[in-house]
């Protein structure tokens, strides 16, 4: 004979259907007093079956992402560069900004999505936001500073594609202040997943660290540049995984990269700081990441192959990628790194900084 339902697990039931349901809702809907469904709330978030605020469902806490949101703009000349005159030119606008980018990602692919990041309080930083809303991203911790340009990036290529000139404007970031990050505490406190690129400023990068270390959290930082490592503390303790290229590698360990050993080496040396796996990033060439099951402790994983149409995105897909799959099964990097290509892949054959083609069911069909 079937066991009938319980109140509290009725009223769970209602909660996971109603995330946002009222309390006196509940105890009208179950007919029972609202101190009896307070009580019974109060014993799910004991069961850690609710998470507190808002009746967060532990697998619907959201991945956070943290850092820069700015318009990408691409000028191309339609003939050879004449410095020092006006050149005609072709150009293509999109939004861009690493955790921007690597959150429509995760927005794409299904997972609940919230964005921590600056943006003017202008045209621009509005149609970040509004786009950002569109796709499924929550923007509500967001910052709109006033008096601030929304962020920018401009890149002047030749007439055959390649890179004469970029002119990056990243002033909002440094709003993102340690207590920027600590009024966006309730939005934070239940992530299922933070990632946060160097974009931030050194005091916040080390907020993160120590508050992941503190409370077992899983963080992922990705690079931005090799001028930003200096922004990388020394006490890496508390970091989940580190996404960075050669370039970066180099600046952040100030050792040359000349081959497998060396790149091994330099991973050894970010890790004997703290941090507990490094993915190495190299275009065209795959990734190699730290894997200590391996002869050496480094595992490569060749690039697929791909129809380059433009690399912009890319390096932020496979982030998000790698993300997407810890987020699954947290303990396999080599399976995240395979997701990771899987992703740049498509973005690299793809006009877009994020390839429309990306839906949470895309890894099943390619």
């Amino acid at each position: 004979m079937t066991q009938p339902t319980s109140k509290k697990e009725q009223l769970y039931q209602l909660i996971a259907a109603q995330p946002f349901i009222s309390q006196q809702d509940l105890a009208d809907q179950l007919g029972l007093s609202r101190s009896a469904v307070a009580g019974h709330i109060a014993a799910l978030i004991r069961d850690k079956r609710l998470l507190g605020r808002a009746y967060v469902l532990p697998d619907q806490r959201p991945v956070v992402c943290i850092g820069g949101a700015n318009i990408d703009r691409k000028l191309r000349t339609l003939g050879p560069v004449q410095m020092g005159t006006s050149n005609p030119v072709s150009q293509h606008e999109a939004f861009g900004g690493v955790a921007r980018n690597i959150a429509e990602n995760l927005a794409r692919l299904g997972l609940p999505t919230r964005l921590l990041c600056a943006v003017g309080d202008d045209a621009a930083g509005r149609s970040m936001l509004d786009h950002a809303q569109s796709v499924g991203i929550d923007v509500k911790a967001c910052l709109q500073a006033a008096g601030m340009h929304s962020g920018s990036y401009t890149a002047l290529l030749n007439d055959e594609g390649d890179m004469v000139l970029a002119l990056a404007h990243m002033e909002c970031c440094e709003a993102l202040t340690p207590d920027y990050l600590q009024s966006r505490q309730p939005q934070r406190g239940h992530a299922a997943f933070t990632i946060a690129d160097l974009n931030l400023p050194t005091d916040s990068i080390g907020l993160l660290l120590q508050e992941a270390y503190q409370q077992a959290m899983p963080l992922m930082m990705v690079a931005v540049s090799e001028p930003k490592m200096a922004r990388l503390p020394q006490d890496l303790r508390g970091l989940r995984l580190l996404v960075l290229n050669r370039g970066e590698l180099r600046a952040a360990t100030g050792l040359s990269i000349a081959g497998p050993a060396e790149l091994r080496t330099a991973c050894q040396q970010l890790q004997q700081r703290g941090v507990q796996d490094v993915i190495v990033t190299m275009g065209g060439e795959g990734v190699t990441y730290t894997a200590s099951e391996a002869v050496h402790g480094m595992q490569h994983l060749p690039a697929p192959a791909a129809n380059v149409r433009d690399a912009t995105g890319a390096g932020d897909a496979f982030a998000a990628g790698v993300a997407w799959s810890l987020c699954r099964t947290p303990d396999d990097l080599g399976l995240a790194c395979e997701y990771g290509l899987t992703l740049a892949r498509l973005t690299l054959e793809s006009d877009a900084t994020v390839a429309a083609t990306i839906s949470p069911t895309i890894f099943e069909e390619v």
